[in-house]
């Protein structure tokens, strides 16, 4: 069975990073597509970022372009989400989930089948 554990959440001020990690276990994530989401207080789940395994095009939501980074380890089997720049507005539970989305669908939930339980991400201002 294979699962999704994200990592590396935490509590910081504003202007300061994090960087996420997502592992599997069960498999590897060729094939894949593996996406960053996040939830905060209230809202619903919105696309972050999103990575594919083979050949490594990335996709941003536009609220984050320019200042988190998603990027993979084929030797860890890990996909990194590093987050710079924090804002109080990136306060949020993230996800990691893995799917076969093409295009544009990358940023819809929907084209993900598998997910991870969250890690807290805090942003003081």
């Amino acid at each position: 069975q294979v699962q999704l554990v994200e990592s590396g959440g935490g509590l910081v001020q504003a202007g300061d990073s994090l960087r996420l990690s997502c592992a599997a276990s069960g498999r590897t994530f060729a094939s894949y597509v593996l996406g960053w989401f996040r939830q905060a207080p209230g809202k619903e789940r919105e696309f972050v970022a999103a990575i594919a395994w083979i050949g490594g095009n990335t996709h941003y939501a536009d609220s984050v372009k320019g200042r988190f980074t998603i990027s993979r380890d084929n030797v860890k089997n890990t996909v990194d989400l590093q987050m710079n720049s924090l804002k109080p507005e990136d306060t949020a539970v993230y996800y990691c989930a893995a799917g076969s989305p093409t295009g544009w669908r990358v940023r819809r939930e929907s084209e993900y089948d598998l997910w991870g339980l969250g890690t807290q991400v805090t942003v003081s201002s």
